[in-house]
This record gives C-alpha cells, sequence and structure tokens, in this order.
C-alpha cells in the first residue's frame, strides 16, 4: 500500500518479498533522460476456507438485511457475498498491483475474486509528498472509518468480518468511490483527520435513483423516486496515537458519516413500497498492541474494539392497485435505530502461533418507528444478537498463515425466537509477491 501509512516497530504482518530476481514480477520504467524510476508491484493473495456448520442455528439477525450468511448465499443487491458453502471454498483472494509514480503518486489496483465473482475492488491514487502534511486519494478505495473497514481479509485476526462492520455498511464494508482528504499533524504524537466525499451506492445507503414500476394486468405504477447526483455519502474521521515508548502503541479512532439520500424500494402484492429519506453514523475505535521482542511474536499482545451506530430517517409511500384497477397511496415517514459492537484479543503465545478470542453484539439498540397517513404507528422493537469465536493461527513463514476458528452465533430472528448455531472454519492464506508494510 502507500509508503505513506503510519506505522509502528511493534507491528506485525507479512514480510514485503522484493521482486527484483529473474523471473519475478516486478519491474521499473524510466523514461529517457528522467532519473526518477516507476515501479511497479504484483502481488497475489490467495485464500481457501474449509466451512463446517456444526450445528445450524439462525442465520439472519433480526432487525438486518444486509451483510451474508455462510452456506445460503442471499447477499444483497449490491454486490456479492463472501458466504462459504459447507466443505471447500476458494475464499477470497486478490491480486494487487502497486506503483509508484514518481514523486507525485501511488497507484493501486485491486482485483478480488472468488469461485464466482471477479471485481476491482480498489483502484486509486494518492498523492506523494504534499506540504504540510496533507494527502489526496482519489479513486474506488475502502473508507478509514474505524479500523477494521480499510483493512482487507489477509490483515483480520478472525476468518470473518466483524458483524457490526458487515450488517451496518455491507459485505465489504463501507467500500465507494469519491475522494479523501487527510492531515496530519505536526505534533508528536500522531493525530491524523480526514474526510471523504463519496458517491453513495454502497449498501449503507441503498440508492435506487429514478425508474423501477410494477405492472398488473397491463397497468403500471412506476417509481417516484427521482436521480440525485452524487456525492450522496460525506464522512469524517480522526485518529490519534500516543507515544508510549517502543514496546507499546495505541491509536484511537472516532468517525461519522452522513447520507443526503436513502432509496429503497420494493414490489409487495399489488404494488410499490418506496422509502426515501437519510441516514447518518457515528463510531469510536481502539486498538493496543505490545512487543515483547521475542522471536517471532512470541509474547506479544493485540487488543481491538469498535462500537457504530446507525439512524435511518425516511419517508413512506406505497402505491397500489385495488380489485377495480384503481390506484391507491399510503403515505407515512419512519425512523430505524441500530448500533453493534466488538471486541477481540490475540495473544503469540508461541514462536509463529497465536490465538483469539473475539466476543460481538448486534442491535443493543434494534427499533423502529412507522407512521402511515397519521393513525397507524407501530413500533417494532428487535433483540440483541451475539456471536463469539476462537481461534488458532500458526505461520510457519511470514507470508503464509493458517487459521481455525469455531464460532458460536447466538441470533434472534425477527419474531423473537433465539436459537444458537456452530461454525468451524479452517482458513488458508498465502501472499505471493511485493506487498508494502501493513499499517498500525
Amino acid at each position: 500500500m502507500p509508503r505513506t501509512h503510519y506505522t509502528r516497530p511493534v507491528l506485525a504482518g507479512l514480510t514485503a518479498l522484493t521482486l527484483a530476481a529473474p523471473g519475478a514480477a516486478a519491474a521499473q520504467w524510466a523514461a529517457p533522460g528522467d532519473d526518477s524510476a516507476w515501479d511497479l508491484d504484483i502481488s497475489l493473495i490467495l485464500e481457501g476456507v474449509y466451512f463446517n456448520e456444526l450445528s445450524e442455528g439462525i442465520s439472519d439477525p433480526a432487525g438486518f438485511d444486509d451483510g451474508h450468511d455462510h452456506g445460503h448465499s442471499h447477499g444483497h443487491d449490491h454486490g456479492h457475498d463472501h458466504g462459504f458453502d459447507d466443505g471447500f471454498n476458494l475464499g477470497h483472494s486478490e491480486l494487487v498491483f502497486e506503483a509508484n509514480l514518481g514523486d507525485l503518486f501511488d497507484g493501486v489496483v485491486m482485483i478480488g475474486f472468488d469461485e464466482d465473482h471477479l471485481e476491482v475492488e480498489e483502484a486509486y491514487l494518492v498523492t506523494r509528498g504534499l506540504p504540510a502534511g496533507f494527502q489526496v486519494k482519489a479513486g474506488r478505495f475502502l473508507s478509514d472509518i474505524g479500523y477494521i473497514n480499510s483493512r482487507h481479509v489477509h490483515d483480520w485476526d478472525f476468518v470473518d468480518r466483524p458483524l457490526v462492520n458487515e450488517f451496518l455498511f455491507g459485505d465489504h464494508g463501507l467500500q465507494e468511490t469519491g475522494v479523501q482528504a487527510t492531515w496530519v499533524a505536526p505534533t508528536e504524537t500522531y493525530t491524523q483527520l480526514g474526510i471523504e466525499l463519496l458517491q453513495g451506492d454502497n449498501s449503507f445507503i441503498p440508492y435506487e435513483g429514478a425508474g423501477g414500476s410494477h405492472s398488473r394486468d397491463g397497468d403500471t405504477i412506476h417509481s417516484s423516486f427521482s436521480d440525485v447526483s452524487g456525492p450522496r455519502l460525506i464522512t469524517a474521521f480522526a485518529k490519534f496515537g500516543p507515544d508510549l515508548g517502543p514496546d507499546h502503541a495505541a491509536q484511537f479512532g472516532i468517525s461519522g458519516g452522513y447520507a443526503d439520500t436513502w432509496q429503497q424500494q420494493t414490489e409487495h402484492g399489488s404494488g410499490l413500497e418506496e422509502w426515501d429519506g437519510d441516514a447518518w453514523f457515528a463510531g469510536i475505535d481502539a486498538v493496543y498492541k505490545y512487543s515483547s521482542g521475542r522471536a517471532y511474536g512470541h509474547g506479544d499482545w493485540r487488543l481491538q474494539g469498535e462500537y457504530f451506530y446507525r439512524e435511518v430517517d425516511l419517508d413512506y409511500q406505497r402505491r397500489q392497485f385495488d380489485t377495480n384497477h384503481e390506484r391507491h397511496g399510503i403515505t407515512g415517514s419512519g425512523t430505524s435505530k441500530q448500533d453493534g459492537l466488538y471486541i477481540q484479543g490475540v495473544y503469540g503465545f508461541a514462536p509463529r502461533w497465536e490465538a483469539g478470542l473475539r466476543a460481538e453484539a448486534l442491535g443493543l439498540t434494534n427499533r423502529g418507528r412507522i407512521e402511515r397517513d397519521g393513525l397507524d404507528t407501530t413500533v417494532p422493537s428487535f433483540g440483541t444478537s451475539y456471536r463469539h469465536s476462537a481461534q488458532v493461527t500458526f505461520r510457519p513463514v511470514e507470508p503464509v498463515f493458517l487459521r481455525a476458528q469455531l464460532s458460536q452465533n447466538d441470533f434472534i430472528d425477527d419474531h423473537g425466537h433465539r436459537d444458537r448455531g456452530l461454525e468451524f472454519l479452517l482458513q488458508l492464506n498465502v501472499a505471493l509477491g511485493a506487498h508494502g508494510a501493513h499499517r498500525f
């Protein structure tokens, strides 16, 4: 990744492999008479996952429509899911191109693929050497809100994404096209402020735009949505890293975002249901890392946690045909308030071996309010879903890790029923080629 990212000596991760030897997939270009070289690094990250649903439970947490469930592949309309079938899966692999474009830009293209899908996950330019600690990124990228959102699969401490990030922001997290500007303060402690102007096509704001219709016996109801030009989503974040000495490191963050357009449309019975409004979210995150100074991560600690809250304020409209082909409309308004959190810890109990625990809660606040025609008001309130996971990871060599994970899903459904399911996952991840320094 871009070389200007904040790093600490205690960071664990894969060692970058220099691809300068014959047969390696790295090259340099230099224009005649130009002293600056343009470097291109290529890396391939391969993942295989064995998944076994030891006992079946509820797959969809109450009140949440986004995200995925393993083995059921229901996904959503804003991108493919990364669910697993029972047995062996290719998993989520990545082909990464990173270029140093002289002293002006770093360029990154990341192509993600699994057994059935291929897509450009990230494709952006980021500036190098702007004065006064400023940096600008433009293209398609993972937002820097929170902590886990901007990390890829090989940087996670567990096989799957935390529930709060998945179900509030989608299978890929908050991944958008737009512009990001950050500023690192000239202080002894690390302080970064950032803002993002994003197009707003992510599942956090399921934007439909104009179009859509419902037909019945030759009659048609057309969508009332209008096209809204982007950017439709703005986010802001701040990250702070106090100086704790050579063996300890910490980073604390706050972030939030506002979407001025939230549109959803579904065909329902003999008509169309449309939701049109806005949404906002806010969250906090914290990470602590300790380096014991022993070989291959033995004795190292990592603690990490995040909390996010989301609120959606919508106008409701339902238009339908009756038995005489006459159109009727129902209008109203609604709100939705949801949140979630996770906390996890990982410890290097032996050289090249580590173990971790993660506890998650989704929907501590999980309620909504719907009013139709000013008369019928319903206040659905859903319960909280939980997940607890344990993992053991072995790194025989730095670019390779093998991870076994056991997860218990304690989910509640929309009808108030609670059930527990148990899942086992075995992940193999291999990084081939040049790989930039991992971020904090």
